[in-house]
């Protein structure tokens, strides 16, 4: 197997999430050579290790998974991405053919057909806690539960990346709690980290395992999340359509793997194997804030929650509801041109034919929060 890792990892925190980074590439060369159906491909997966809800590809990575299903001969490139829009732009591209991505980007490169057709054609997980989490400054008062914090933001300086799932999920509990901060920053992670650490930002919104990286650092405590205010978070599996259309039958091996690397990272026996996987796939990330990043449960004025991911591998109703809501989202900001995305944009039948076979149905596992090991 061919592993290469894009960019150089100085720091992580530079990383922008957004996807309204995404930058429109030259049309794509279409009809990539694929090869033929039965015989061995050669892949090249974009993925995100720096986004703890897509970890799935950090498993399916370290495990070599889909050796299993694809065809003998194969060869599969892992690339990762310090952001979502980086893979999108790589996808559009003709450059990655498969990608690990938030829900933003994945929607976003959907509606760049012009370019490229990339479909959404699984789901990675959905959440409450994964990108939707509040962090304040260390100061801030002891609050007696999350709802007390969130109130705590009225009037407050709070940033986060512009576009991002977090903007959506502050957006929305801001109106749902009638919340006006006195101000509302865009600022990466880079720079939330740099205010947190000099005192110039009351509060943030971040994703996993930044977020826990923060608070083990003392740069910040987490008072609320998605679970505060019942919102989910999410993270899907897109493809090029013309992978798709040249080789169902690799499309299916791919899809194969990734059910067997979303029920193995679930499993509470697999939690210290796929932190040491996380770690020697990322930078500047301890042992310990990646384990708590993907299974750690929260204290009770946290914003705790029960399920840390719910695998639900097909497009489930909720995570139809996530589509639709982060894409009318999504729009409102001026990001994409599209209000609804496009029928042939999400495309469930895949897995649904392999839990089908399998004799499964969604969610087909589900992380479940678990205290820090001692």
């Amino acid at each position: 197997m061919r592993v290469s890792i894009q960019g150089r990892f100085a720091s992580i925190a530079a990383a922008v999430f957004t996807a309204a980074a995404v930058t429109v590439a030259s049309p794509a060369l279409a009809n990539e050579d694929y090869g033929k159906p039965g015989g061995p491909v050669k892949l090249v997966v974009g993925y995100q290790p720096y986004y703890a809800q897509a970890w799935s590809a950090v498993a399916m990575r370290g495990k070599e998974m889909w050796k299993k299903y694809l065809p003998p001969g194969s060869q599969v490139e892992f690339q990762i991405g310090l952001q979502g829009a980086v893979i999108v732009n790589q996808m559009l591209a003709g450059k990655q053919y498969i990608g690990y991505m938030g829900d933003m980007p994945a929607i976003v490169a959907t509606t760049k057909q012009d370019v490229a057709d990339v479909r959404i054609v699984a789901n990675i997980g959905l959440g409450k806690d994964h990108c939707n989490i509040f962090l304040t400054r260390t100061d801030a008062p002891q609050f007696k539960d999350s709802k007390e914090a969130l109130k705590w933001l009225d009037g407050k300086q709070v940033a986060v990346p512009k576009g991002s799932c977090t903007d959506r999920f502050a957006q929305t509990v801001f109106r749902s709690q009638n919340i006006k901060p006195a101000a509302y920053l865009n600022q990466n992670i880079e720079v939330i980290t740099s205010n947190f650490k000099a005192g110039k930002l009351d509060a943030a919104v971040v994703w996993e395992p930044t977020a826990s990286k923060l608070v083990a650092e003392g740069l910040a405590r987490r008072v609320a999340s998605g679970g505060t205010v019942d919102e989910i978070d999410g993270a899907f599996m897109t493809m090029r359509n013309d992978l798709i259309q040249a080789r169902p039958d690799i499309v299916k091996a791919w899809l194969q793997a990734e059910l067997d690397a979303q029920m193995f990272a679930a499993d509470p026996k697999n939690a210290d194997e796929l932190a040491k996987m996380a770690v020697a796939q990322t930078t500047g990330f301890s042992e310990r804030v990646l384990w708590r990043a993907f299974y750690g449960k929260a204290g009770p004025t946290e914003g705790p929650v029960e399920i840390r991911n719910s695998m639900e591998y097909t497009l489930t109703p909720a995570a139809m509801e996530l589509i639709n809501r982060a894409t009318a989202f999504l729009f409102s900001i001026k990001s994409i041109n599209v209000e609804k995305l496009r029928p042939e944009a999400v495309m469930p039948q895949f897995t649904q034919d392999i839990l089908k076979e399998r004799g499964l149905k969604a969610p087909i596992a589900q992380v479940k929060a678990m205290p820090d090991p001692k």
